[in-house]
Order: C-alpha cells, then sequence, then structure tokens
C-alpha cells in the first residue's frame, strides 16, 4: 500500500527505491564524467616531457593523487557494480541505501583530488607559498559549495523525515501534506 510519510507523494517502499536510484543514477552520471576527464589528466601527466623535472615532494603529491583518483573513481562506480550484483534479489531499498553511502564517500574521495590536483599544479605554476594559500581558499569553496550549502538548505527547510525515515505522516501546519503522486519534491 503507498505511504506518503509526509513528503507530497504516495509509492511504495519498492517505487520510493526505484525512484531514488534512478535520481542517484543521474547525480552519479554527472561526478562519474568529471572523475574520468581528470583521472585522464592525471594519467596523462607522468609522460609529459616536464614530468622528468618534478622534484621529490611534487612527485610524491602527484602519486597521492593519482591514488585518491583510483579511489574516487571506484568509489563512484562502484554503486553500479553493487546495482548489477544484486538486481532481481528483492533489496533495491538495501542497494539504494548502501549505493547513496558509496556516493558520498566518493564525493569526499573527490573533494580530496580536486585538492591534490590542484596544489600538485599550483605549486609547479607558482613555485611558492601562494600554491597552499589557492588551495586552501579552493577547498573551502568546494566544502561550502557540496556540503555547506546542502545542509544549511536542509536546516532551514526541512518540513519532515527524509524519503528513507519513516516518520509522521506531516507537521501541524499541513504544509506537507499528500497532494497526489509525483507532486512532491525530490
Amino acid at each position: 500500500m503507498p505511504e506518503s510519510y509526509g513528503r507530497g507523494r504516495e509509492e511504495t517502499q519498492e517505487e520510493r527505491a526505484d525512484r531514488q536510484w534512478s535520481e542517484l543514477l543521474q547525480e552519479l552520471r554527472v561526478a562519474q564524467t568529471g572523475v574520468q576527464i581528470l583521472f585522464g589528466f592525471l594519467l596523462a601527466v607522468v609522460f609529459q616531457s616536464r614530468f622528468e623535472d618534478l622534484g621529490p615532494v611534487d612527485r610524491d603529491i602527484y602519486v597521492v593523487t593519482v591514488m585518491l583518483g583510483s579511489a574516487t573513481a571506484a568509489a563512484l562506480i562502484g554503486p553500479v557494480s553493487y546495482h548489477r550484483l544484486l538486481t532481481g534479489r528483492r533489496m533495491k531499498p538495501q542497494t539504494v541505501m548502501w549505493a547513496s553511502r558509496m556516493t558520498v564517500l566518493g564525493l569526499i574521495l573527490l573533494f580530496c583530488t580536486m585538492c591534490s590536483t590542484l596544489l600538485l599544479i599550483l605549486r609547479v605554476a607558482l613555485h611558492n607559498q601562494l600554491a597552499l594559500w589557492l588551495v586552501g581558499v579552493m577547498a573551502l569553496w568546494f566544502l561550502a559549495c557540496w556540503f555547506l550549502f546542502p545542509l544549511w538548505a536542509l536546516a532551514k527547510g526541512r518540513s519532515g523525515p527524509r524519503d528513507d525515515e519513516p516518520g509522521d505522516s506531516g507537521d501541524a501546519s499541513g504544509a506537507d501534506a499528500p497532494s497526489g503522486r509525483g507532486s512532491g519534491s525530490a
């Protein structure tokens, strides 16, 4: 029987899992494209003639960056494998939960990869301490865009339980009363 959990949607647990999987897949497509481009760039760097000019610290930063890029790609491609191996086993809600966790881990690793990549590029380009400051500023910007702004929006606009958290059917204002299938927010 469909339930809305106060979120403006009437859907079964399986329908909700299907919708959440589709939404997660769209998010992964965006993140995976960026990771693949970044990782391709990182793999090509070692074959450039200037790579031999890098000092030991910059080579170490490069190795760490490539390893972070590999871990990021694994975490963001992992949900697809997870889904494929569990398809047909009636585990879609659990698959969505674990795939979502892997995606968050992938975003954290992508944050580290981006910062490490910036550090390497700016150290080579600037040869001074300004590189660290610029990376620090960009790290704060990434954190704000990827984590702080969404958490702030959640804190300001939370009107009920998450789709995957059963709870009351709404608050006293009635702001989140069900209004029909598909009319709720994502």
